[in-house]
């Protein structure tokens, strides 16, 4: 593991659920736009010169491959000659779902964060004395 301290390691947990955070919210506006795929993101441990070190990071955003429902609406513009056309594959449920755990991780890292801050600024008090 490297050394990196424990600010650092909620810095990087934050990170990576604001990225979650975003790809959720553009999802969420996306739910009724016909053909859009949901966009998923992993975590991935990052790496320093090949070594892991402890922190996390987002991986590249992957679209979801779940089949487009499709959508029976002969007046829609996008329909085709059978009155079909295809439309998202966002669930706003599970979309409401992870953006809560993404949010509750991000504020668990941010506790973190403060904490080990607070932590800090009372050992160099006692250093100081």
């Amino acid at each position: 593991m490297g050394g990196l301290s424990a600010t650092d390691l909620a810095a990087s947990g934050m990170r990576a659920q604001g990225v979650r955070l975003r790809h959720i919210s553009e999802n969420i506006a996306n739910a009724d736009t016909p053909g859009y795929r949901r966009k998923l993101v992993a975590f991935r441990p990052d790496r320093d010169f090949g070594r892991e070190t402890g922190a996390v990071a987002a991986s590249r955003t992957l679209p979801d491959r779940t089949e487009l429902p499709k959508i029976h609406d002969p007046g829609h513009p996008m329909a085709g000659a059978d009155g079909y056309y295809l439309g998202s594959n966002v669930d706003l449920v599970i979309e409401v779902a992870d953006a809560r755990e993404a949010s509750r991780s991000y504020e668990a890292n941010l506790k973190i964060y403060e904490q080990s801050r607070q932590m800090s600024s009372a050992l160099l008090d006692l250093i100081r004395r």
